[in-house]
Formats: structure tokens, sequence, C-alpha cells
């Protein structure tokens, strides 16, 4: 059976411990060789660009979100031993973690970590299509000639760079399809490398929980649950135009994906379509001034992840939900696309004030979408405000502030409330 020594790259035979340098870290599998469809995806990302920054946090449970109002973005490895997870509310996380170090996001860190990986993984193939900036697909497939060594060899290579030049980690899933890489790249986590062949699809899959179908949410799980379907077993029991009838389109994708088929292939050149933050309160609010300062913060952040990625957006959306859960969405074109927040946030507040009496609510959330190149946003002056020129002057500035001295060298007086 193929194998590969995950520390020296040597390749062999089976075996427990590589021949060459004695490591335990070995991957084998008899298709080991032969599949090339990728996903990479980084280990606690945000958290462990944080402790590679600050060497002192090495050991510490790290938990990446806002106050105690916000949610975790993400957490390490340590918080998540505790219970953390991402997207739980920051009090909750607490309580649970009580000796956590609390970071506020650092998008630009981030992002520049992410665009070294991004190289990398370009060196290895042309075909990588982004997630996020801290997963990607890859498909290496006719790559061996080039690197003169099989896919395996060159993702192992990959996060072994990772780890030395930029003192991160990532897990690989290896699969013979974007579906199965995704779910592999989870099974090993973190520091990873897992392989689902085409032989043990099916064997694999069965017993399988449904959930493990990324995109299938709250609502899709709850309503599989009502038709007896929690298993991919269970899937399998199904005919496919009895799962059509009952789910539409998902039933067709639920159909294929029992069966371990996904048709869809690595894109290089899927656009990135929107840019958002939102928050979700401890307490429902409609307190305006409350309200107010975290669409502040929302648009802030919006327009910091557009000025990193270089793009702007045509479109502003306000997202609102109640406490029972019904949602408020308001978009508003724009004449010319920004990146600036002051103009998201005077567009977005605009939207706001239209609807804000129908709170109070659990969630805020804004964003950017038709995106466009930052070189042709925020070109042209505004007749009916003839200082918002001068305030976009003024961002910029307060920009190259903060990118020297820190993300809190200067603070507007609303993100305060």
């Amino acid at each position: 059976m193929p194998a590969l020594c995950r520390d020296c790259l040597s390749e062999f035979e089976t075996g427990t411990r590589c021949p060459t340098c004695r490591s335990p870290r070995v991957v084998s599998h008899d298709e080991l060789w032969s599949l090339s469809i990728a996903h990479m995806d980084c280990d606690a990302f945000y958290a462990s660009v944080e402790k590679r920054d600050n060497p002192e946090l090495a050991d510490k449970p790290v938990i990446i979100g806002g106050g105690r109002r916000g949610v975790v973005s993400t957490a390490c490895y340590v918080a998540r031993i505790r219970g953390v997870r991402s997207a739980m509310p920051m009090f909750q996380a607490l309580k649970l973690c009580p000796d956590a170090v609390v970071i506020r996001p650092r998008m630009q860190a981030y992002v520049e970590a992410s665009r070294q990986i991004r190289q990398m993984m370009d060196e290895l193939t042309p075909v990588v299509e982004p997630l996020s900036l801290d997963e990607a697909f890859l498909d290496l497939t006719g790559t061996a000639r080039l690197h003169g060594h099989p896919p395996a060899v060159m993702l192992a290579r990959l996060v072994r760079r990772m780890r030395s030049e930029l003192g991160l980690t990532g897990s690989i899933g290896l699969s013979h399809n974007k579906f199965l890489a995704k779910i592999a790249s989870d099974l090993d986590k973190p520091h990873g490398f897992a392989v689902i062949g085409q032989t043990e699809t099916q064997a694999f899959l069965r017993p399988k929980p449904v959930r493990m179908i990324w995109g299938v949410g709250g609502a899709t799980q709850e309503a599989l649950d009502r038709a007896g379907i929690r298993t991919f077993q269970d899937l399998l029991r199904w005919d496919k135009a009895d799962l059509t009838a009952r789910f539409g389109g998902m039933g067709d994708r639920l159909w294929h994906l029992a069966r371990g088929q996904d048709k869809r292939r690595v894109s290089a050149h899927e656009p990135m379509k929107s840019i958002s933050n939102e928050t979700t309160f401890f307490e429902d609010t409609g307190d305006p001034d409350i309200l107010d300062g975290h669409l502040w913060r929302m648009c802030e952040k919006v327009a910091d992840r557009a000025k990193a990625k270089q793009l702007a957006g045509r479109v502003v959306t306000l997202k609102l939900k109640r406490g029972n859960h019904s949602q408020i969405t308001r978009r508003q074109s724009l004449g010319d696309a920004t990146q600036l927040a002051d103009r998201i946030y005077r567009v977005a507040r605009n939207l706001f004030d239209q609807v804000g009496d129908q709170g109070p609510y659990r969630l805020i959330g804004a964003g950017i979408s038709d995106l466009v190149a930052e070189g042709i946003a925020d070109r042209t002056g505004d007749l009916l405000d003839p200082n918002a020129g001068r305030r976009g002057q003024a961002e910029r500035a307060a920009d190259k502030i903060r990118n020297k001295f820190g993300p809190d060298a200067i603070i507007k007086g609303r993100s305060l409330r």
C-alpha cells in the first residue's frame, strides 16, 4: 500500500513509521498516488496568526471575537477543548473558558497570511478555488509530470512549508471530488491529512450523519429529521423522484451526494459576490443608540475587508433579525461603488431609519455586493453631501495611522456607544 511521510516526504510501502526519519506521521492508502482533488483548511486560522505573532499566547486559550454581546469568530484548540465554538455568543464562551484571552480580529494580518498561503498554492496548480481566507479547493490533476511527484506529496509539502515559513498549520483532505475532499479535511484536525478513495466511498458514507453535508443548515436538518433522514444510509432508501418532490433541488443534490457523487469542478475563477459582517446580541435591543454603534462597527469591518481585498461594492445591504428569528433585509444601489466605511454606514443608517422601529432585534448586520475593483470606486463627488470627499480623505488618513500604530489608534465616538 502506498505510504507517505508527512515530515520528510519520503515515499514508501505501508508502515507505521517512516523508514527514513522514523516519524509516526505517516499517511497510507491504496489510492494515495491517484487522487488529485483536495481541500486545504487552516487550523484555527485567526487564533493561530495571533499566537504566531505573540508567542506569549502559545499555551493560552485564545478567542477571536467582540465584546460580551458579540459572538466568537474562531477559537484556538485549547479553548475548543473547553467547549468554545465559532458563532457561539461571547458571554457563553467566557462562561466555559473564563481565563480565555479575547482578541478583536485583525483582518489585515489575516489577509496577509492568506495571501502568502495562496501564493504557495498557486505554485502547485493554477486551479485553486478559495472559499474564504483560510480554506480552498485545489485540483492537482495532471501536475505529477510537472512536479515529479504525485499530488499527495505536493500537498504534504504545502502544509510543511506553511508551518516552517509562516508558522501556521493546515489540514488536507484528498479525494476524487470536492464534496468528499471537504469532508476528509475535517477528519484528522488539527494538522491532519485524510484520504477518501473511490472504492471506499459508499462504505465510508453510509453510517455518517447527513449534517456532514456542507450547506445543510438548521432548517434543512429539521426537515430531514421529520422525514426520518439522519444518516446517508437513510438517504439511500429514497428514490430520486421522491427526494426531489419533497425537497426540490436540494433533494436531487442529496440523492447524488448520498452516493458520493459530485460533478462540480474546482473553479479558479469563482468571483467573490459580497462582503458582510453581523453581530448577535446577548439580549434583544431596540435602543437606537446601541444599534447605531453596532451598525457603525459592522460597516467599519466591511470596509476594512473590502480595502484588504482591493474591492468595492455598488450595493449596500442592511440585515436585521428579531427575537422570533424573522428577518428584515434592505438594499440600496449606489451611483458609484464604495469601500469607505463612512459611505457604507450612511447608506445602511438610512435603510435602518426606514425600518428601525420594528424591533427589538437580536442581530444586526451590514454588507456590500456587486463587487468591483477598488480603482473605479469613490471617484465621483456627492452633490447632496459636499463634505463627503473631506470625510473620505480623513478615513484614508485614519487607515494609515491604524496600519502603523494598531487598530485602536483612532476610534470613532459612535463606536463606543
